[in-house]
C-alpha cells in the first residue's frame, strides 16, 4: 500500500517511520514536508497521514485543498495532544479519522491506515451506486418520454416497436417514435433521431415527441405538424448544427391509403406478403432544423391487403458487413427481410438479430423499429 506522509518536522516523521517499521507494516512510505509538495505527490497515494500544521498551510486549509482533487485518497490526520478538538472537526470535514501523536503505537498506526483505505473504498463504492441508481432512472425517465406506450385506444392497426441503444452504452440517444390514433379513425405515425449521443440529444427527443403528439391531438394537418417542429427544435436544440430527421406516416381510416412524410430520413419499408413492394417515390426533404420556413411534401402510397409497413431509424442500416468496408444499406437490409418473410410472420426480432450478427455485435448507432401492420 502507497502511503503518502506530509509532516515538515523531521522529529515527528521519523517517529512515524518507526512506528510503522516495528509493525511491518506492509507499506510503501513516501514524504512531503509542504501541501504543494504533498499535492504533486497525491496521485500515487492510497492513503495520506497529514499533520495539519504546515509551512504553506494551517489547520482544515490543508485537508480542504487535498479533499477537493479528483478522485482524493483516504486521508488520516495527525494532531499534537492539545489538537483533538481540531481532528474531531477534521473528521466532520470529510478526513477518515484522526490519531493523537504520542498516543499511538505502530499496530493502531497500522490498523487506522488500514481502516481508513477500506473506509474510502465503500464510501466510493456507495457512491457510484448511487450515481448508477440515479443514472437508471434518469433513464427511466427519458425511456418514457422518447419511446412511451402509443395512443391506440380503440384502433384495429396492429404496432410493433423496438428499440435498441447503440454499442455498449446501454444509454439513450436521440431516436424517438410515437403513434397515435384519431376519432375519424386515422393513424399517425413518426419516427425520427436527432444528431449525437447523450442526455441533450435524449431529451430534445423527447420534446420533439411531445410536441408531434400534442399537434396531431390538436388536428393539425402534416405539413404544418413538421414545420412546427422544426421551430421547436430550433427554440429547443442546445448547439447550432444540431438537426433531426422524421419520418412522418398517416394511415387512412379505411386502412388501404398512407401518406408519409421524409425529413432527411430512411425511406419505410412496405412488404406485402413474403414480398418487399416498391413505394411511391417521396421528396426526401431536409432534416428538421436545416432551413428555415423549409415547407415538407408527402406522397400518398395504395395499401394492398396484409400490409406492413417497416419504419426505422439509420442505425439498422449503418451496422458493418464481414469483408466489407461499406455500411449494411438498404438493399443488404431488403436481402435480410426477404429472407426472413420467408421464414415465417414473426420475422422483426430475427431480423434485428440477423443485422446485429453481421455487424460483429452490437450495432454503432442507436436503432429504433416501428413496425405497422393491416388489421385484415
Amino acid at each position: 500500500m502507497r502511503v503518502l506522509l506530509v509532516e515538515d518536522d523531521d522529529g515527528d516523521a521519523l517517529l512515524v517511520e518507526a512506528l510503522l517499521e516495528e509493525a511491518r507494516a506492509p507499506f510503501i512510505l513516501s514524504r512531503a514536508r509542504s501541501l504543494a509538495e504533498a499535492e504533486r505527490l497525491l496521485s500515487d497515494a492510497e492513503c495520506v497521514l497529514l499533520d495539519l500544521g504546515l509551512p504553506d498551510a494551517h489547520g482544515l486549509d490543508s485537508l480542504h485543498r487535498l479533499l477537493s482533487k479528483p478522485d482524493a485518497p483516504a486521508i488520516l490526520v495527525l494532531t499534537g495532544l492539545d489538537d483533538e478538538r481540531e481532528g474531531i472537526d477534521a473528521v466532520s470535514a470529510g478526513a477518515e479519522d484522526y490519531l493523537i501523536k504520542g498516543q499511538v503505537d505502530g499496530e493502531l498506526l497500522l490498523r487506522g491506515v488500514r481502516y481508513a483505505v477500506e473506509r474510502r473504498r465503500a464510501d466510493d463504492a456507495q457512491f457510484q451506486l448511487r450515481e448508477a441508481k440515479l443514472l437508471a432512472a434518469e433513464r427511466s425517465r427519458l425511456e418514457r418520454g422518447l419511446l412511451p406506450p402509443p395512443l391506440l385506444q380503440g384502433s384495429d392497426l396492429d404496432l410493433e416497436v423496438r428499440y435498441q441503444p447503440g454499442g455498449q452504452r446501454m444509454l439513450l440517444g436521440g431516436d424517438f417514435y410515437d403513434a397515435v390514433g384519431l376519432p375519424d379513425g386515422s393513424v399517425h405515425a413518426i419516427i425520427g433521431d436527432v444528431c449525437g449521443h447523450g442526455p441533450d440529444e435524449a431529451a430534445l427527443g423527447v420534446c420533439l415527441r411531445i410536441a408531434w403528439r400534442a399537434l396531431v391531438l390538436a388536428g393539425e394537418p402534416p405539413e404544418k405538424v413538421l414545420r412546427t417542429l422544426d421551430q421547436v427544435l430550433v427554440a429547443e436544440r442546445h448547439g447550432e448544427g444540431i438537426f433531426t430527421t422524421a419520418c412522418v406516416v398517416t394511415v387512412a381510416p379505411d386502412r388501404r391509403s398512407a401518406r408519409y412524410f421524409l425529413a432527411g430520413h430512411p425511406e419505410p419499408l412496405l412488404v406485402v406478403g413474403q414480398q418487399i413492394v416498391d413505394l411511391p417515390k417521396c421528396k426526401v426533404g431536409v432534416p428538421l432544423g436545416v432551413l428555415p420556413d423549409y415547407a415538407w411534401t408527402g406522397v400518398d402510397v395504395p395499401l394492398p391487403p396484409g400490409w406492413q409497413l417497416v419504419c426505422f431509424t439509420d442505425g439498422l442500416i449503418e451496422g458493418r458487413v464481414p469483408g466489407d468496408t461499406d455500411r449494411l444499406g438498404v438493399e443488404r437490409l431488403c436481402e435480410i427481410l426477404r429472407d426472413q418473410l420467408r421464414r415465417g410472420p414473426d420475422w422483426l426480432d430475427p431480423l434485428i438479430a440477423e443485422v446485429t450478427k453481421l455487424n460483429g455485435g452490437e450495432l454503432d448507432d442507436d436503432m429504433a423499429v416501428l413496425l405497422l401492420k393491416d388489421p385484415a
